[in-house]
């Protein structure tokens, strides 16, 4: 088999199939799988990627009990995780009888990077490019009228010198700080960058090794948090003021090893990336972006802190770099993008960003009261009972009579799906 195919994009998505097939890279069943009636328009969909054969679905959901700054809030989520959504439900109802989430948006901004390389004095150039701070905010501001029309632009600029192994100067990079409004900005970010590298490498008599945004969006902050009486955490074997001690306990180990806080985080993302999906934003963006602010001490920890305040209640925070738009790019290309802004009632980028932040909490909640009470599986098997069902090969109303036997089962797995489905044919 040969996979190099001269001009595969200029040929049709059925003709691409066809050619795979011919190779032999595709059965005659995932041929027929590929050609079937795809949901999103033929045309946006092979004009958003290279090489297009088909569409990839995935199920939208939608989380509820949400109570985000006094508002009530449906939250859709794409995820192909039977957890995720029960287990946001149900953290975002906890959370709900405290009052729900309150949010705080530090700051909307991204940060483009410009980065200057062979500068003889660098403290020099330093000083040059804060000095001429209004100037460099002019020219962005012509590079891109529009956004500035809109009350974004430029808002500062800021200097960064870094160092190499040997601790010697070696880098000099320019952050341009944008408000860009509405949506994500990686278009306009790119389009200022471009103007302003030019006037500054010759001011600095450097040269411009690479402009492009930074994804690290620490300018986006936003912090979620909530506050929990402990009298609606208790279960049949902890009280509820000793399952807010445990939930305080597993957030301090999360802040100390590593290995625990890769997966702490990842179900925090588990939620965020859900809603930034079925939002039409990058989930790869904010992924590295929240991720690298759990290493901003130098150390990867927790992304959530949870703690039993003054007045005996289990608090929570999450603050996470949350740079999402609500138009541009896919946002404003897939409709039923449109119809998860409806649900969610959203206006503004800005509400948002706060909604995603409190779904990470709720999810971390949720996860962490299971794992430091009955444990992570009980409920997550029970969830994955109808997935199995399926690779068992139920259909119809069999899923159900199948799902109702695995729950009573002493082991939950294909094998005993499987047994289950033969039994009852």
């Amino acid at each position: 088999m040969d996979s190099t195919i001269s001009k595969f994009y200029q040929k049709s998505r059925q003709e691409r199939i066809k050619l795979l097939a011919e190779k032999g890279f595709l059965t005659e069943n995932g041929e027929q799988l590929f050609m079937e009636e795809q949901l999103l328009d033929a045309t946006i969909a092979d004009n958003m990627i290279e090489n297009q054969l088909s569409q990839f679905p995935l199920p939208i959901g939608v989380a509820l009990n949400f109570l985000v700054d006094q508002k009530d809030v449906i939250v859709p989520m794409v995820t192909e995780e039977p957890s995720v959504i029960a287990a946001s439900s149900n953290g975002a109802k906890m959370i709900r009888s405290g009052g729900g989430f309150t949010t705080e948006i530090h700051e909307r901004a991204m940060i483009g990077q410009l980065i200057f390389k062979d500068v003889l004095d660098i403290e020099a150039a330093a000083k040059m490019i804060r000095d001429k701070e209004q100037e460099i905010i002019e020219i962005a501001s012509r590079a891109h009228p529009s956004i500035v029309k809109r009350g974004g632009g430029v808002k500062r600029v800021e200097t960064r010198i870094i160092k190499n192994e040997a601790l010697e100067p070696e880098y000099l990079t320019v952050h341009l700080i944008v408000d860009v409004q509405e949506a994500m900005g990686a278009n306009t970010i790119n389009t200022i960058l471009e103007a302003t590298a030019e006037p500054i490498s010759n001011w600095i008599k450097g040269s411009t090794l690479m402009q492009i945004l930074s994804n690290y969006g620490d300018a986006s902050l936003v912090t979620a948090k909530c506050e929990i009486p402990v009298t609606g955490l208790a279960t049949g074997e902890y009280s509820g003021a000793e399952v807010a001690k445990r939930i305080s306990e597993a957030t301090y180990y999360a802040h100390l090893d590593p290995y625990r806080a890769a997966t702490h985080n990842k179900g925090i993302m588990n939620g965020i990336d859900a809603v930034v999906m079925a939002s039409g934003n990058d989930t790869r963006a904010i992924e590295a972006g929240a991720h690298a602010y759990a290493s901003r001490t130098g150390r990867y920890k927790g992304m959530s802190n949870w703690f039993v305040n003054e007045a005996g209640n289990l608090a929570g925070e999450l603050t996470l770099p949350m740079p999402v738009g609500t138009v541009g790019g896919a946002i404003s290309v897939l409709p039923l993008v449109k119809a998860n802004q409806e649900l969610l009632q959203i206006h503004q980028a800005t509400e948002l960003a706060s909604i995603i932040v409190s779904v990470g909490l709720a999810q971390n909640l949720a996860a962490l009261k299971a794992l430091v009470t009955e444990g992570i599986q009980r409920g997550h098997m029970s969830l994955q009972a109808k997935a199995l069902a399926i690779h068992a090969g139920a259909t119809g109303d069999e899923i159900e009579q199948v799902v109702a036997e695995l729950r009573k089962a002493p082991q939950m797995n294909l094998a005993t799906a499987q047994a289950i489905l033969k039994k009852i044919n």
